[in-house]
C-alpha cells in the first residue's frame, strides 16, 4: 500500500507557517503552490512539477526539522 500524497496547497500552507522569512526567490513558487492540488496539474503554462522544483531550488535557506521533512516529501513528489 502506498502512502497517501498530501495536496500541494496543504504543504504550501505548512511551509508558510514554518518559514518566517521566506526568501524572495521562493515566494512566487510558494504562492503558485497554493493553487495546486496534485503534482500532475498545470499552473498556467508550467507544470506543477516545475513549480515545485523551482521552489526547492530557491528554498535552500529554509532550514530545520520541518524544512527537512517537507523538502523530502516534495522531492518524492517530483521523482
Amino acid at each position: 500500500m502506498t502512502k497517501q500524497q498530501r495536496p500541494i496547497h496543504v504543504i504550501a500552507k505548512e511551509i508558510r507557517n514554518d518559514w518566517k522569512k521566506i526568501y524572495f526567490g521562493a515566494l512566487p513558487y510558494l504562492d503558485a503552490m497554493y493553487d495546486i492540488d496534485s503534482i500532475n496539474e498545470k499552473y498556467g503554462d508550467d507544470s506543477a512539477k516545475s513549480i515545485v522544483t523551482y521552489f526547492l531550488c530557491n528554498a535552500t535557506s529554509w532550514r530545520g526539522e520541518v524544512a527537512r521533512e517537507i523538502k523530502k516529501e516534495l522531492n518524492q513528489l517530483i521523482k
